[in-house]
């Protein structure tokens, strides 16, 4: 049975410190006139059934994108894996996938490349990659898994660890590559924010 989009929920992790952009909520930064965040969200809603968002302030603002907003249950901002933790926490659907809210540029077919190449390969994970100088780089935050996951990564969490890729390898995990690199160029800093400003949308 193929994956369809109402099986899978969608997550915008808006949930960093934003240090390397002087400590604003990046979610919220303008981007042609609208947050990009909210870019994020009208790119994935039509590949998924629902949305949700894990951000740790600013939550009103979150909020009136009209979607759910959870902030991460573990404390001091450890990072992407922990708002993975939430949305699968919160997940009723099957799968879920997640998506940065720093790059508004993701590809539209996204999730159905992710959910055909995780079915194809029986794999409880699938991850996107692109080439980058030459060399095939995965990222780790366009990844759809199984919410079934749930309980592993729990117990990862807890034990004390943090590093994405390390949980990943635990699990059956196929990389997916898209041809183009600049749709995952995301905006860590305001000098990056300002280049995706110029750039043409995808």
């Amino acid at each position: 049975m193929d994956i369809t989009p109402e099986m899978i929920t969608g997550l915008i992790l808006a949930g960093g410190r934003g240090s390397r952009m002087g400590g604003v909520d990046k979610g919220l930064q303008n981007h042609q006139g609208m947050s990009l965040a909210m870019h994020a969200l009208l790119r994935l809603s039509p590949q998924v059934g629902s949305v949700m968002v894990n951000a740790n302030r600013n939550l009103g603002a979150y909020e009136s994108m009209g979607v759910p907003v959870w902030p991460d249950a573990l404390p001091d901002y450890p990072g992407p894996l922990a708002g993975l933790l939430t949305g699968l926490e919160r997940c009723e659907t099957p799968y879920l996938v997640t998506v940065p809210c720093d790059t508004p540029n993701f590809p539209l077919d996204l999730v159905a490349r992710l959910g055909a190449a995780l079915q194809a390969d029986d794999a409880e994970i699938a991850m996107a990659a692109a080439q980058e100088d030459g060399t095939l780089r995965t990222q780790p935050v366009f990844c759809l898994v199984k919410s079934e996951l749930l309980e592993s990564l729990m117990r990862y969490m807890h034990s004390g660890q943090r590093k994405i890729d390390r949980w990943t390898a635990m699990h059956r995990c196929v990389v997916v590559e898209f041809d183009d690199s600049a749709a995952f160029f995301n905006a860590n800093t305001l000098a990056e924010l300002q280049q995706l400003q110029s750039r043409p949308q995808g």
